[in-house]
């Protein structure tokens, strides 16, 4: 049924997803609180 390349492709989806999703999350609360995600000030 599953061979072992298609779970690791799926793995690394997983895990890329996971990564991209917190960081989306902390950019939309640094907007909201009004701070910036690299340090700093921008505007």
């Amino acid at each position: 049924m599953f061979d072992k390349k298609r779970i690791i492709i799926l793995v690394i989806i997983a895990t890329v997803g996971i990564i991209l999703g917190r960081l989306a999350v902390r950019a939309f609360m640094n907007m909201l609180l009004g701070g910036t995600l690299f340090g700093g000030n921008i505007l």
